[in-house]
């Protein structure tokens, strides 16, 4: 059993768990993510390893409350234990010393840039993160990050820190300020990948995106999570979740993405309404 050895509250629905999977830790790269069930018969949740220690034998996974499933897994407590959790899962980031990188996440997609510009520093590169939210309390590993990167900057759409905007808006400050970069990460809700990306690609920037459509079985089998790259149907949980952003449909993943919206919405509220009976 996969036991919950720490939990802290990073932001408003949003916790770090830390969780005993001593082989998983030993086993991951940058990129990879695992999938596990709060409950046995609960849905399978895709989850980015956030960060790991070979030595002590634990994974970090970040989960934002969103459906049933993370609000179910949202109220696991430190001591309880994950029964299902399989991985590492997907391909690792490609790595490599491309000179000057930029890392773009927004809201939870911090989380998975969290190793990737770890590796990025580690192979020599130098490191532009650009980290954006709604608000100051929803940026969450900002100092994590920071231990790993040249320069961060933030944006929040209230203000409360950074610049007042977008990241899409901090690039295109970093653009018209002359700044170029050999290489792009960009992570977070897929119209915002969508958007960044576009910018990065028009400025020449060869781009990386991280995809996060609906995964059930994370072997390639059920073909719930795919999406064409290049005009080839692609599966994200083995042939991604990274893939370079400029072969995308954007169209036909977004459409996939949002297929699933209502019964989202109303599991929540079923499952919201259980745990509020209880």
């Amino acid at each position: 059993m996969n036991r919950i050895l720490r939990k802290d509250e990073l932001a408003p629905d949003i916790f770090r768990m830390r969780l005993s999977a001593p082989l998983i830790a030993a086993g991951r790269r940058p990129g990879q993510f695992v999938i596990l069930r709060a409950t046995r018969d609960g849905e399978r949740i895709p989850l980015t390893i956030a960060d790991a220690s070979v030595e002590e034998g634990w994974i970090d996974v970040i989960v934002q409350v969103a459906g049933a499933g993370t609000m179910r897994l949202a109220c696991l407590r430190q001591g309880d234990a994950v029964p299902d959790l399989v991985g590492p899962l997907g391909q690792p980031t490609r790595l490599g010393r491309y000179g000057r990188c930029l890392g773009v996440a927004g809201g939870v997609g911090i989380a998975p840039l969290y190793p990737i510009a770890q590796a990025l520093k580690a192979a020599g590169n130098h490191v532009t993160i650009i980290l954006g939210a709604r608000s100051r309390d929803r940026l969450i590993l900002r100092p994590e990050i920071g231990a790993w990167a040249d320069e961060v900057l933030t944006a929040t759409e209230d203000g409360s820190a950074g610049r007042k905007g977008l990241v899409s808006d901090v690039f295109l400050d970093l653009a018209r300020q002359g700044r170029a970069f050999d290489r792009a990460v960009v992570i977070g809700p897929a119209p915002m990948m969508r958007a960044v990306s576009e910018l990065t690609i028009r400025q020449g920037i060869p781009t990386i995106v991280s995809l996060n459509p609906i995964m059930i079985d994370g072997t390639g089998l059920c073909g719930g999570c795919r999406v064409e790259v290049d005009g080839q149907m692609k599966f994200a949980c083995v042939d991604g979740p990274e893939f370079e952003a400029e072969g995308i449909d954007w169209e036909s993943f977004l459409r996939r993405l949002h297929s699933y919206r209502d019964f989202e919405r109303r599991t929540r509220e079923m499952e919201s309404c259980r745990l509020t009976s209880v």
